[in-house]
């Protein structure tokens, strides 16, 4: 039956229209934004897990900026430690050459005071932006990561201060000139040579702990590589998918705007019954 009131294939043909006009605008979308997944309303799982790791990434890449800050104090004081050691070294060696009777201990006296001197300015000098880790004993924390095992949490690493300039205080009260004999000289050299090996462990201290920061580092910048990798997985859009379903659509935009333009022609055929 037909009739002119209701044009039953025009409305078919509209709502094809409709259907293909919203999933074009979909896909161009997607195609514009590279998203696949861009609210809760297209996947609410994975938008769910999405936006809380790109959370995570956000903070390991902020944490390791951090690591980084604190890498360069540790490296710094490292390089004052192993200086102090080197130091260190040069006196033990000048203190063993004065113990003997027939040397002026009033010349070594004074190279020793000039290497003590130099000590006190590398400890003085072994800080980055202010960040002073030889002057003291104290324990520092550092943050270097996030956990979502069990509940969220922060993870930590501790590491403790080295008080350098402790160890330069002893050497620079060392007053071999001023001993009363060979004995008294050699006393000196075992205090020196305890000194060295407080140096020599605060430099190897330190170097463990920058290693530390360093594979620390490391392991974040791949971990937040494989959640980026992760994340674009589950929400980024595949564009050779796309775009061949971009093409169908529009081939399917033409068919069903011809065929709502056919059905819309149909009510005009019953006006050749009145001719």
């Amino acid at each position: 039956m037909s009739s002119i009131l209701t044009n039953h294939s025009a409305m078919v043909a509209l709502s094809t229209l409709n259907d293909v006009n919203r999933s074009l605008n979909e896909t161009q979308n997607r195609v514009s934004s590279g998203l696949a997944i861009r609210s809760g309303k297209e996947n609410a799982a994975y938008f769910a897990i999405s936006e809380t790791m790109k959370g995570d990434s956000g903070m390991f890449k902020a944490i390791n900026e951090g690591m980084t800050a604190t890498r360069n104090s540790v490296a710094t004081a490292r390089l004052g430690a192993e200086t102090v050691a080197d130091l260190a070294k040069q006196m033990v060696e000048r203190i063993a050459f004065g113990i003997s009777d027939g040397v002026n201990q009033d010349d070594v006296q004074l190279e020793l005071d000039a290497l003590a001197a130099n000590m006190l300015s590398a400890i003085n000098q072994a800080t980055f932006n202010g960040d002073d880790l030889v002057t003291g004993t104290a324990a520092v924390s550092v943050v270097n990561g996030v956990t979502r095992s069990g509940g969220f949490a922060v993870t930590t690493f501790s590491f403790n201060q080295v008080d350098l300039s402790a160890i330069q205080g002893v050497f620079d009260g060392i007053d071999l000139a001023g001993a009363a004999d060979a004995t008294a000289r050699a006393a000196l050299l075992t205090t020196a040579e305890a000194q060295l090996g407080l140096a020599i462990d605060a430099a190897t201290s330190f170097g463990i702990t920058e290693k530390t920061l360093d594979n620390q580092m490391q392991f974040i910048d791949s971990l937040t590589d494989t959640l980026d990798s992760g994340i674009s997985s589950m929400v980024d859009a595949d564009m050779e998918e796309e775009a061949a379903r971009l093409q169908a659509f529009q081939v399917q935009q033409q068919l069903a705007t011809q065929s709502l333009s056919i059905a819309n022609q149909a009510p005009q055929n019953i006006l050749t019954l009145f001719r």
